[in-house]
């Protein structure tokens, strides 16, 4: 039987060349990555973008561009008034690898079953504030039951309010929580259509133009509603990427140095409010008696992971979730963890 000489070339190549596309793929993947897309809630009252904390300081001085530039691959800043829950809905559908969140967006996806692998901590024990139209009378959360109170559903403030409430022994039931997003909820307040809402640095703007009484934060509560932040990957990309991964959290570390510096306090006070639209006396005021060494640390401590841990608890008690996972089995292979203490003592 005679066969061409192609014939006869596909006949032997042909399992050598399966051998090989079955072992390209991870390899192409990786060769193939253009940019990393990273998901942030926008929490600005202007028009331009602001995350707050690491976000607002990697971007300003621009650490992943220049450290990804050499390597061809640009990172895509994608901001979300949405917040968490759009944030959660972009990884389900492959749009996003990299998400900045606060803790109960975080725990709902990874919850739901989105595959999220944890990477740092972006913030601890941040405070949030009860809002209340002037003149109301409201002074404690025992005052908000059967008022109109605006929460945004999904996100770490629900949970931050839901501790907070907790902690009174109350329970959302308890009052009419209408779900505003941030801006949505100021300008409702600020129109009194609502009674209070519940959330972060954004109420105080509305104080400073007498819109608003701020009658008590999660530090009058002992800490009780205060916000743990993080910044999670898609499962996919951890696998595809590992060493892409542990470079951006390498160039980070950079960015947390800064930000965890007090001294840099006032410079960043006015990146901030010059990103978000805030006036920076309102900043100066949520970080008086702050320090930014204590509020901005990445690592995922005990202490970290353990209230990280309460959080998912939370969550599933207050059926904001079906079921509590374990936090220390979220963990990415490349998560920033405390350094190992060194051995005391010598051989004798």
């Amino acid at each position: 039987m005679n066969l061409s000489l192609n014939r006869v070339f596909s006949l032997f190549a042909a399992p050598t060349l399966a051998a090989v596309v079955g072992w390209l793929p991870a390899f192409a993947v990786a060769a193939e990555l253009k940019e990393i897309r990273i998901a942030v809630p926008d929490l600005s009252a202007g028009t331009q973008h602001s995350g707050g904390g690491i976000t607002d300081v990697l971007r300003d001085q621009q650490l992943l561009e220049k450290a990804f530039a050499a390597d061809g691959i640009s990172i895509q800043w994608n901001y979300f008034k949405g917040a968490g829950p759009v944030i959660n809905e972009a990884f389900a559908n492959g749009q996003v690898d990299i998400a900045y969140l606060g803790d109960l967006a975080a725990i709902i996806g990874k919850a739901n079953g989105v595959d999220t692998r944890l990477l740092a901590a972006t913030g601890r024990n941040i405070k949030h504030y009860l809002g209340v139209v002037p003149g109301s009378g409201i002074k404690t959360l025992q005052d908000l039951k059967g008022k109109r109170v605006a929460v945004f559903r999904g996100t770490a403030t629900q949970l931050s309010f839901d501790a907070a409430l907790a902690s009174q022994g109350l329970s959302e039931k308890d009052l009419k929580v209408i779900n505003l997003d941030f801006n949505a909820a100021i300008a409702a307040l600020a129109a009194k259509q609502i009674d209070a809402t519940w959330g972060s640095i954004g109420i105080s703007a509305l104080k400073e133009r007498g819109l608003a009484e701020l009658p008590l934060s999660t530090r009058d509560l002992g800490g009780a509603g205060n916000v743990q932040a993080v910044v999670v990957a898609s499962g996919a990309f951890v696998d595809a990427h590992p060493e892409v991964v542990a470079k951006l959290l390498k160039v980070q570390q950079q960015g947390v140095q800064w930000l965890t510096t007090d001294s840099n306090k006032d410079a960043y006070i006015q990146l901030v409010s010059g990103l978000a639209s805030y006036p920076p006396a309102i900043l100066q005021r949520d970080l008086q008696g702050e320090q930014l060494s204590q509020l901005f640390p990445s690592t995922l401590d005990a202490d970290f992971l353990a209230k990280l841990q309460q959080s998912v608890d939370l969550a599933a008690a207050q059926r904001l979730i079906r079921k509590p996972f374990k936090v220390d089995q979220w963990l990415a292979p490349q998560a920033i963890r405390p350094a190992p203490v060194a051995q005391l003592g010598g051989q004798g």
